[in-house]
Protein backbone atom coordinates (compact mmCIF):
# COMPACT_ATOMS: atom_id res chain seq x y z
CA UNK A 1 0.00 0.00 0.00
CA UNK A 2 0.89 3.60 0.03
CA UNK A 3 1.74 4.05 3.23
CA UNK A 4 3.63 1.30 4.40
CA UNK A 5 7.21 2.29 1.88
CA UNK A 6 10.61 3.09 3.53
CA UNK A 7 11.36 5.70 5.15
CA UNK A 8 12.81 8.29 2.64
CA UNK A 9 17.03 8.12 3.44
CA UNK A 10 18.88 10.85 5.07
CA UNK A 11 21.29 11.45 1.83
CA UNK A 12 21.11 13.53 -0.96
CA UNK A 13 19.21 11.85 -2.64
CA UNK A 14 15.53 11.52 -2.85
CA UNK A 15 14.23 8.04 -2.63
CA UNK A 16 10.46 8.69 -2.12
CA UNK A 17 7.58 8.76 -5.38
CA UNK A 18 4.44 9.66 -5.61
CA UNK A 19 3.20 7.79 -2.06
CA UNK A 20 2.07 10.07 0.76
CA UNK A 21 4.46 10.80 3.26
CA UNK A 22 3.84 9.33 6.85
CA UNK A 23 3.46 11.63 9.58
CA UNK A 24 6.72 9.71 11.24
CA UNK A 25 8.75 11.63 8.52
CA UNK A 26 6.79 15.02 8.49
CA UNK A 27 9.86 16.39 9.45
CA UNK A 28 9.70 19.75 7.11
CA UNK A 29 9.41 23.32 8.10
CA UNK A 30 7.42 26.12 6.91
CA UNK A 31 10.19 28.54 5.97
CA UNK A 32 11.58 26.07 3.75
CA UNK A 33 9.35 27.15 1.43
CA UNK A 34 10.63 30.67 0.96
CA UNK A 35 13.96 29.86 -1.22
CA UNK A 36 11.98 27.50 -3.02
CA UNK A 37 9.55 30.33 -4.24
CA UNK A 38 12.16 32.40 -4.79
CA UNK A 39 14.52 29.95 -6.92
CA UNK A 40 11.24 29.46 -9.06
CA UNK A 41 11.11 33.11 -9.85
CA UNK A 42 14.82 33.55 -10.69
CA UNK A 43 14.33 33.97 -14.86
CA UNK A 44 16.02 36.89 -16.52
CA UNK A 45 13.09 36.70 -18.54
CA UNK A 46 11.23 38.38 -16.20
CA UNK A 47 13.14 41.54 -16.93
CA UNK A 48 11.89 41.31 -20.40
CA UNK A 49 8.39 41.17 -19.28
CA UNK A 50 8.90 43.96 -17.49
CA UNK A 51 9.99 45.97 -20.06
CA UNK A 52 7.05 44.38 -22.29
CA UNK A 53 4.49 46.48 -19.78
CA UNK A 54 6.37 49.99 -20.95
CA UNK A 55 6.65 49.41 -24.74
CA UNK A 56 3.95 47.04 -25.62
CA UNK A 57 1.61 47.67 -22.82
CA UNK A 58 2.42 51.37 -22.27
CA UNK A 59 2.68 51.47 -18.42
CA UNK A 60 4.43 53.92 -16.56
CA UNK A 61 6.77 53.20 -13.91
CA UNK A 62 4.03 52.97 -10.98
CA UNK A 63 1.74 50.41 -13.17
CA UNK A 64 4.23 48.43 -13.88
CA UNK A 65 5.28 47.89 -9.99
CA UNK A 66 1.24 47.52 -9.11
CA UNK A 67 0.82 44.87 -11.87
CA UNK A 68 3.72 43.41 -10.12
CA UNK A 69 2.98 43.52 -7.17
CA UNK A 70 -0.90 42.53 -7.73
CA UNK A 71 0.17 39.42 -10.01
CA UNK A 72 2.98 38.00 -7.55
CA UNK A 73 -0.26 37.99 -4.99
CA UNK A 74 -2.69 36.46 -7.23
CA UNK A 75 -0.78 33.74 -8.48
CA UNK A 76 1.10 32.94 -5.73
CA UNK A 77 -1.60 33.50 -3.28
CA UNK A 78 -3.56 30.56 -5.63
CA UNK A 79 0.43 28.64 -4.91
CA UNK A 80 0.25 29.24 -1.32
CA UNK A 81 -3.47 28.10 -0.33
CA UNK A 82 -3.46 25.09 -2.90
CA UNK A 83 -0.38 23.68 -1.18
CA UNK A 84 -1.77 23.77 2.04
CA UNK A 85 -3.22 20.15 0.63
CA UNK A 86 0.31 19.10 0.33
CA UNK A 87 0.31 19.29 4.31
CA UNK A 88 -3.50 17.73 4.83
CA UNK A 89 -2.51 14.26 2.49
CA UNK A 90 1.66 14.15 2.73
CA UNK A 91 1.43 13.42 -1.25
CA UNK A 92 1.86 15.52 -4.42
CA UNK A 93 -1.21 17.84 -6.05
CA UNK A 94 -0.89 15.50 -9.24
CA UNK A 95 -1.93 12.32 -6.77
CA UNK A 96 -4.32 14.46 -4.24
CA UNK A 97 -5.95 15.36 -7.83
CA UNK A 98 -7.53 11.82 -7.85
CA UNK A 99 -9.47 12.77 -4.57
CA UNK A 100 -11.34 14.94 -7.12
CA UNK A 101 -11.21 13.67 -10.72
CA UNK A 102 -11.41 10.41 -10.00
CA UNK A 103 -8.78 7.66 -10.16
CA UNK A 104 -9.46 7.60 -14.17
CA UNK A 105 -11.05 11.23 -14.72
CA UNK A 106 -7.70 12.43 -13.02
CA UNK A 107 -5.67 10.79 -16.35
CA UNK A 108 -7.50 13.81 -18.63
CA UNK A 109 -6.03 16.95 -16.60
CA UNK A 110 -2.99 15.45 -16.01
CA UNK A 111 -2.15 14.53 -19.16
CA UNK A 112 -2.68 18.52 -20.37
CA UNK A 113 -0.43 19.46 -17.18
CA UNK A 114 2.07 17.16 -18.63
CA UNK A 115 2.19 18.52 -22.23
CA UNK A 116 1.86 22.09 -20.64
CA UNK A 117 5.41 21.40 -18.23
CA UNK A 118 6.51 19.65 -21.54
CA UNK A 119 6.73 23.86 -23.24
CA UNK A 120 7.72 25.50 -19.74
CA UNK A 121 10.56 23.52 -20.10
CA UNK A 122 11.54 24.39 -23.09
CA UNK A 123 11.33 27.92 -22.03
CA UNK A 124 13.52 27.70 -19.23
CA UNK A 125 15.84 25.87 -21.48
CA UNK A 126 15.90 28.05 -24.11
CA UNK A 127 16.62 31.11 -21.81
CA UNK A 128 19.39 29.10 -19.87
CA UNK A 129 21.50 28.46 -23.22
CA UNK A 130 21.55 31.97 -24.43
CA UNK A 131 22.32 33.45 -21.03
CA UNK A 132 25.19 31.25 -21.41
CA UNK A 133 26.04 32.41 -24.82
CA UNK A 134 25.89 35.73 -24.02
CA UNK A 135 28.71 35.18 -20.95
CA UNK A 136 30.93 33.60 -23.51
CA UNK A 137 30.15 36.60 -25.88
CA UNK A 138 30.57 39.19 -23.35
CA UNK A 139 34.23 37.67 -22.00
CA UNK A 140 35.79 36.16 -25.14
CA UNK A 141 33.75 37.41 -28.17
CA UNK A 142 32.64 34.24 -28.98
CA UNK A 143 29.53 34.82 -31.27
CA UNK A 144 27.08 31.98 -31.22
CA UNK A 145 26.32 29.72 -34.24
CA UNK A 146 24.85 26.47 -34.63
CA UNK A 147 27.11 24.17 -32.84
CA UNK A 148 27.36 26.26 -30.00
CA UNK A 149 23.77 26.38 -29.70
CA UNK A 150 23.45 22.52 -29.27
CA UNK A 151 26.23 22.48 -26.99
CA UNK A 152 24.90 24.80 -24.64
CA UNK A 153 21.15 23.32 -24.86
CA UNK A 154 22.51 19.93 -24.13
CA UNK A 155 24.99 21.32 -21.05
CA UNK A 156 21.67 23.29 -19.67
CA UNK A 157 19.24 20.24 -19.81
CA UNK A 158 21.53 17.37 -18.93
CA UNK A 159 22.87 19.76 -15.51
CA UNK A 160 19.10 20.47 -14.84
CA UNK A 161 18.11 16.27 -14.90
CA UNK A 162 21.48 15.88 -12.39
CA UNK A 163 19.84 18.49 -10.13
CA UNK A 164 16.59 17.13 -10.64
CA UNK A 165 17.27 14.00 -9.55
CA UNK A 166 18.53 14.57 -6.13
CA UNK A 167 15.41 15.70 -4.82
CA UNK A 168 13.80 17.66 -2.28
CA UNK A 169 16.35 18.32 0.33
CA UNK A 170 19.03 18.78 -2.27
CA UNK A 171 17.24 21.56 -4.27
CA UNK A 172 16.35 23.02 -0.81
CA UNK A 173 20.09 23.57 -0.30
CA UNK A 174 20.64 24.94 -3.65
CA UNK A 175 17.59 27.09 -3.38
CA UNK A 176 19.33 28.73 -0.30
CA UNK A 177 22.21 29.92 -1.62
CA UNK A 178 21.55 30.37 -4.75
CA UNK A 179 18.83 33.05 -3.60
CA UNK A 180 21.43 34.76 -1.72
CA UNK A 181 23.92 35.05 -4.48
CA UNK A 182 21.28 36.48 -6.89
CA UNK A 183 19.84 38.71 -4.49
CA UNK A 184 23.24 40.12 -3.69
CA UNK A 185 23.86 40.57 -7.11
CA UNK A 186 20.21 41.82 -7.96
CA UNK A 187 20.71 44.44 -5.27
CA UNK A 188 24.18 45.45 -7.50
CA UNK A 189 21.87 45.57 -10.55
CA UNK A 190 19.35 47.83 -8.39
CA UNK A 191 21.98 50.11 -7.35
CA UNK A 192 23.62 50.27 -10.80
CA UNK A 193 20.46 51.31 -12.36
CA UNK A 194 19.33 54.14 -9.69
CA UNK A 195 22.91 55.85 -9.95
CA UNK A 196 22.60 55.72 -14.49
CA UNK A 197 19.15 55.85 -15.65
CA UNK A 198 17.48 59.00 -16.74
CA UNK A 199 14.65 59.35 -13.50
CA UNK A 200 12.94 62.25 -15.20
CA UNK A 201 12.10 60.00 -18.24
CA UNK A 202 11.14 57.35 -16.14
CA UNK A 203 8.60 59.40 -13.97
CA UNK A 204 7.73 61.21 -16.62
CA UNK A 205 5.88 58.55 -18.70
CA UNK A 206 2.62 59.12 -18.98
CA UNK A 207 0.11 56.47 -17.58
CA UNK A 208 -1.40 53.29 -19.65
CA UNK A 209 -4.80 52.66 -19.93
CA UNK A 210 -6.48 50.35 -17.08
CA UNK A 211 -7.01 47.55 -20.02
CA UNK A 212 -3.35 47.38 -20.62
CA UNK A 213 -2.80 47.26 -16.55
CA UNK A 214 -5.48 44.64 -16.41
CA UNK A 215 -3.52 42.58 -19.07
CA UNK A 216 -0.59 43.12 -18.03
CA UNK A 217 -1.46 41.39 -14.65
CA UNK A 218 -2.11 38.15 -16.40
CA UNK A 219 1.14 38.27 -18.28
CA UNK A 220 2.85 38.59 -15.45
CA UNK A 221 0.61 36.14 -13.29
CA UNK A 222 0.75 33.68 -15.97
CA UNK A 223 4.12 31.99 -14.94
CA UNK A 224 2.66 31.71 -10.89
CA UNK A 225 -0.38 29.86 -12.42
CA UNK A 226 1.66 27.26 -13.72
CA UNK A 227 3.50 26.28 -10.55
CA UNK A 228 -0.15 26.19 -8.61
CA UNK A 229 -0.85 22.05 -9.30
CA UNK A 230 3.26 21.51 -7.84
CA UNK A 231 2.80 23.38 -5.09
CA UNK A 232 1.31 20.48 -2.80
CA UNK A 233 4.39 18.47 -3.90
CA UNK A 234 6.75 21.05 -2.10
CA UNK A 235 4.76 20.92 1.40
CA UNK A 236 4.30 17.48 1.58
CA UNK A 237 7.08 16.79 4.14
CA UNK A 238 5.26 19.84 6.35
CA UNK A 239 3.58 18.43 9.52
CA UNK A 240 0.20 18.84 9.84
CA UNK A 241 0.08 21.04 12.61
CA UNK A 242 2.43 23.81 9.92
CA UNK A 243 -0.16 26.37 9.76
CA UNK A 244 -1.40 27.47 6.81
CA UNK A 245 -1.48 31.25 6.82
CA UNK A 246 2.38 30.87 7.28
CA UNK A 247 2.81 28.56 3.82
CA UNK A 248 0.51 31.10 1.78
CA UNK A 249 2.67 34.32 2.95
CA UNK A 250 5.62 32.34 3.05
CA UNK A 251 5.06 31.54 -0.69
CA UNK A 252 3.94 34.79 -1.35
CA UNK A 253 6.91 36.62 0.00
CA UNK A 254 9.40 34.61 -1.45
CA UNK A 255 8.19 34.69 -4.78
CA UNK A 256 7.61 38.67 -4.51
CA UNK A 257 10.73 39.02 -3.60
CA UNK A 258 12.35 38.51 -6.95
CA UNK A 259 9.44 38.87 -9.40
CA UNK A 260 8.76 42.28 -7.54
CA UNK A 261 12.30 44.04 -8.62
CA UNK A 262 12.99 42.20 -11.88
CA UNK A 263 9.82 43.34 -13.43
CA UNK A 264 10.53 46.71 -11.93
CA UNK A 265 13.83 46.89 -13.21
CA UNK A 266 12.41 45.71 -16.89
CA UNK A 267 10.23 48.70 -16.86
CA UNK A 268 13.17 51.05 -15.95
CA UNK A 269 15.35 49.12 -18.47
CA UNK A 270 13.11 49.94 -21.40
CA UNK A 271 13.10 53.53 -20.80
CA UNK A 272 16.47 53.69 -21.81
CA UNK A 273 16.03 50.99 -24.33
CA UNK A 274 13.09 50.52 -25.52
CA UNK A 275 14.83 47.64 -28.18
CA UNK A 276 14.62 45.53 -24.94
CA UNK A 277 11.16 44.04 -25.52
CA UNK A 278 11.74 43.66 -29.16
CA UNK A 279 14.57 41.16 -28.01
CA UNK A 280 12.77 38.35 -30.60
CA UNK A 281 15.17 36.22 -30.93
CA UNK A 282 17.79 36.47 -28.04
CA UNK A 283 16.19 37.83 -24.62
CA UNK A 284 19.54 37.72 -22.65
CA UNK A 285 22.34 39.95 -24.94
CA UNK A 286 20.00 43.25 -23.98
CA UNK A 287 21.79 42.91 -20.65
CA UNK A 288 25.36 43.42 -22.56
CA UNK A 289 24.12 46.71 -23.62
CA UNK A 290 22.41 47.98 -20.46
CA UNK A 291 25.03 46.74 -18.03
CA UNK A 292 29.19 47.20 -17.68
CA UNK A 293 30.45 43.97 -18.63
CA UNK A 294 31.93 43.03 -14.91
CA UNK A 295 28.24 43.26 -13.38
CA UNK A 296 26.76 41.76 -16.42
CA UNK A 297 28.58 38.33 -16.66
CA UNK A 298 28.20 37.76 -12.59
CA UNK A 299 24.65 38.22 -12.60
CA UNK A 300 23.74 36.05 -15.53
CA UNK A 301 26.22 33.89 -14.29
CA UNK A 302 24.08 33.34 -11.13
CA UNK A 303 20.66 34.51 -12.77
CA UNK A 304 21.60 31.06 -14.67
CA UNK A 305 21.78 28.59 -11.81
CA UNK A 306 18.50 30.22 -11.04
CA UNK A 307 17.01 28.91 -14.50
CA UNK A 308 18.62 25.46 -13.43
CA UNK A 309 16.97 25.66 -10.48
CA UNK A 310 13.55 26.44 -12.05
CA UNK A 311 13.70 23.47 -14.80
CA UNK A 312 14.44 21.59 -11.81
CA UNK A 313 11.57 22.08 -9.92
CA UNK A 314 9.50 21.39 -12.87
CA UNK A 315 11.10 18.39 -13.64
CA UNK A 316 10.20 16.96 -9.93
CA UNK A 317 7.47 17.76 -10.26
CA UNK A 318 6.66 16.35 -13.67
CA UNK A 319 8.28 12.86 -12.13
CA UNK A 320 5.38 12.75 -9.93
CA UNK A 321 2.95 14.05 -12.56
CA UNK A 322 4.36 11.17 -14.97
CA UNK A 323 3.74 8.11 -12.47
CA UNK A 324 0.27 8.92 -11.40
CA UNK A 325 -0.74 8.96 -15.44
CA UNK A 326 0.69 5.54 -15.00
CA UNK A 327 4.04 5.79 -16.72
CA UNK A 328 5.50 2.44 -15.05
CA UNK A 329 8.97 3.78 -15.19
CA UNK A 330 11.16 4.69 -11.73
CA UNK A 331 11.16 8.69 -11.43
CA UNK A 332 14.19 9.74 -13.16
CA UNK A 333 13.57 8.01 -15.95
CA UNK A 334 10.08 9.34 -16.10
CA UNK A 335 11.96 12.75 -15.53
CA UNK A 336 14.43 11.90 -18.52
CA UNK A 337 11.44 12.34 -20.73
CA UNK A 338 10.68 15.67 -20.23
CA UNK A 339 14.19 16.25 -20.55
CA UNK A 340 14.51 15.00 -24.01
CA UNK A 341 11.51 17.02 -25.38
CA UNK A 342 13.07 19.97 -23.57
CA UNK A 343 16.34 19.71 -25.96
CA UNK A 344 14.39 18.80 -28.88
CA UNK A 345 11.59 21.61 -28.27
CA UNK A 346 14.71 23.92 -27.66
CA UNK A 347 16.56 23.18 -31.03
CA UNK A 348 13.83 23.92 -32.84
CA UNK A 349 13.35 27.21 -31.12
CA UNK A 350 16.50 28.07 -31.20
CA UNK A 351 17.45 27.02 -34.61
CA UNK A 352 14.07 27.61 -36.43
CA UNK A 353 11.76 29.53 -34.86
CA UNK A 354 12.51 33.51 -35.70
CA UNK A 355 10.31 35.34 -32.39
CA UNK A 356 10.95 33.58 -29.03
CA UNK A 357 9.38 36.39 -27.20
CA UNK A 358 5.81 36.28 -28.85
CA UNK A 359 5.86 32.55 -28.96
CA UNK A 360 6.94 33.00 -25.22
CA UNK A 361 4.12 35.31 -24.09
CA UNK A 362 1.39 32.80 -26.75
CA UNK A 363 2.53 30.09 -24.88
CA UNK A 364 2.24 31.56 -21.09
CA UNK A 365 -1.21 32.64 -22.09
CA UNK A 366 -2.06 29.25 -23.22
CA UNK A 367 -0.61 28.07 -20.02
CA UNK A 368 -2.34 30.17 -17.85
CA UNK A 369 -5.63 29.19 -19.06
CA UNK A 370 -5.10 25.05 -19.03
CA UNK A 371 -3.94 25.30 -15.67
CA UNK A 372 -6.75 27.23 -14.72
CA UNK A 373 -9.77 24.83 -15.37
CA UNK A 374 -7.82 22.46 -12.67
CA UNK A 375 -7.31 25.04 -9.95
CA UNK A 376 -10.73 25.73 -10.02
CA UNK A 377 -11.83 22.22 -9.91
CA UNK A 378 -9.23 21.53 -6.97
CA UNK A 379 -9.96 24.45 -5.02
CA UNK A 380 -13.78 23.45 -4.55
CA UNK A 381 -12.69 19.78 -3.55
CA UNK A 382 -10.18 21.26 -1.52
CA UNK A 383 -12.75 23.30 0.33
CA UNK A 384 -15.02 20.68 1.10
CA UNK A 385 -12.70 18.41 2.58
CA UNK A 386 -11.17 21.32 4.79
CA UNK A 387 -13.75 20.31 7.52
CA UNK A 388 -13.67 16.39 7.07
CA UNK A 389 -11.55 14.57 10.28
CA UNK A 390 -9.68 12.96 7.67
CA UNK A 391 -9.07 14.89 4.22
CA UNK A 392 -7.56 12.51 1.62
CA UNK A 393 -7.15 8.34 2.13
CA UNK A 394 -3.76 7.06 1.55
CA UNK A 395 -4.14 3.43 0.61
CA UNK A 396 -7.49 4.74 -1.86
CA UNK A 397 -5.08 7.86 -3.11
CA UNK A 398 -2.00 4.94 -4.54
CA UNK A 399 -5.89 2.30 -5.38
CA UNK A 400 -6.49 2.41 -8.59
CA UNK A 401 -9.18 -0.09 -8.95
CA UNK A 402 -12.65 -0.57 -7.96
CA UNK A 403 -12.15 -0.46 -4.00
CA UNK A 404 -10.26 3.24 -3.97
CA UNK A 405 -12.56 5.61 -2.08
CA UNK A 406 -12.36 8.27 -5.67
CA UNK A 407 -13.35 5.47 -7.58
CA UNK A 408 -17.08 7.80 -8.00
CA UNK A 409 -18.65 5.90 -11.32
CA UNK A 410 -16.41 4.11 -13.47
CA UNK A 411 -13.00 5.79 -12.32
CA UNK A 412 -14.50 9.50 -13.27
CA UNK A 413 -15.80 11.89 -10.94
CA UNK A 414 -18.15 13.25 -13.74
CA UNK A 415 -18.99 16.51 -12.31
CA UNK A 416 -15.13 17.61 -11.50
CA UNK A 417 -14.68 16.30 -15.38
CA UNK A 418 -17.53 17.98 -16.60
CA UNK A 419 -16.79 21.61 -14.72
CA UNK A 420 -12.88 20.89 -15.97
CA UNK A 421 -13.84 20.56 -19.31
CA UNK A 422 -16.49 23.46 -19.99
CA UNK A 423 -14.05 25.69 -18.70
CA UNK A 424 -11.29 25.07 -20.19
CA UNK A 425 -13.18 25.37 -23.51
CA UNK A 426 -14.91 28.17 -22.27
CA UNK A 427 -11.13 29.33 -21.56
CA UNK A 428 -9.52 28.87 -24.83
CA UNK A 429 -12.95 30.68 -26.45
CA UNK A 430 -11.60 33.88 -24.70
CA UNK A 431 -7.52 33.64 -25.70
CA UNK A 432 -6.01 35.03 -28.67
CA UNK A 433 -2.58 34.38 -29.39
CA UNK A 434 -0.40 34.34 -32.36
CA UNK A 435 -1.43 30.53 -32.87
CA UNK A 436 -5.42 31.29 -32.98
CA UNK A 437 -7.76 33.50 -31.89
CA UNK A 438 -10.88 32.56 -29.76
CA UNK A 439 -14.19 33.54 -31.00
CA UNK A 440 -14.93 35.18 -27.61
CA UNK A 441 -11.56 36.89 -27.95
CA UNK A 442 -12.95 40.25 -28.82
CA UNK A 443 -15.71 40.30 -25.72
CA UNK A 444 -14.31 42.67 -22.53
CA UNK A 445 -13.08 39.56 -21.00
CA UNK A 446 -10.86 38.65 -24.03
CA UNK A 447 -9.46 42.01 -24.94
CA UNK A 448 -8.20 42.44 -21.39
CA UNK A 449 -6.82 39.21 -21.41
CA UNK A 450 -8.74 37.49 -18.24
CA UNK A 451 -9.44 34.35 -19.97
CA UNK A 452 -7.89 32.64 -17.24
CA UNK A 453 -9.35 34.25 -14.69
CA UNK A 454 -12.85 33.07 -16.52
CA UNK A 455 -11.85 29.62 -16.76
CA UNK A 456 -10.73 29.81 -12.96
CA UNK A 457 -14.07 30.95 -11.90
CA UNK A 458 -16.09 28.87 -14.76
CA UNK A 459 -14.72 25.57 -13.51
CA UNK A 460 -15.29 26.55 -9.33
CA UNK A 461 -18.61 27.61 -10.25
CA UNK A 462 -19.65 24.70 -12.36
CA UNK A 463 -18.35 21.94 -9.82
CA UNK A 464 -19.70 23.94 -7.09
CA UNK A 465 -23.21 23.96 -8.46
CA UNK A 466 -23.46 20.14 -10.10
CA UNK A 467 -24.51 17.77 -7.47
CA UNK A 468 -22.11 17.04 -5.16
CA UNK A 469 -20.04 13.96 -5.96
CA UNK A 470 -20.25 10.85 -3.39
CA UNK A 471 -17.06 9.07 -2.34
CA UNK A 472 -17.12 5.27 -3.33
CA UNK A 473 -17.25 3.34 -0.54
CA UNK A 474 -13.90 1.00 -0.12
CA UNK A 475 -15.14 -2.53 -1.31
CA UNK A 476 -14.02 -5.11 1.36
CA UNK A 477 -12.64 -8.42 -0.43
CA UNK A 478 -12.05 -6.53 -3.63
CA UNK A 479 -8.46 -7.17 -5.04
CA UNK A 480 -7.37 -3.32 -5.00
CA UNK A 481 -5.14 -2.48 -8.04
CA UNK A 482 -2.86 -0.78 -5.56
CA UNK A 483 0.41 1.24 -7.45
CA UNK A 484 3.35 -0.43 -5.77
CA UNK A 485 6.85 2.02 -4.84
CA UNK A 486 9.51 1.05 -7.01
CA UNK A 487 12.09 1.28 -4.49
CA UNK A 488 14.88 2.18 -7.04
CA UNK A 489 12.76 5.51 -7.47
CA UNK A 490 15.18 8.54 -7.94
CA UNK A 491 13.28 12.22 -8.07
Amino acid sequence: MGTTSAPETEGAVETRGIEPVPDSERHGRVRELFPTWVAANISVLLLTMGASLVVNNGLNFVQVVLVAAIAAAVAFGMVGVLSVSGKWGGAPGALLSRAAFGVRGNYFPGAILWVARFGWETINAVTGAYAVLTVLNLLFGVRSNNVLVVVTLLAFVAVTFLVSGMGRKALNVCNKYSTYLFGLFSIMVLVYLIATMDWDAVFSKKAGTTAMVIAGIGTIAAGGISWVPTGPDFARYLPHSASGRKIVGTTISGAALVLLPMVMMGGVMAVSNPKLAGQNTDPMSFLGTILPTWLAVPYLVTALVGMVLINSLSMYSAGFTAQTMGVKLPRAMAVSINAVISLVGGLFMMLVAKDFIGQFIAFLTLLAVSFSAWIGVYGIDMARRRKLAVRYDAESLMNTGRGSRYWYAGGYCWQAMTAWAAALVAGLCFTKVQWFTGPLATTWIGENGLGWAATILIAALLFAVLPRPKETAPTTGAAPATEARQPSQVS
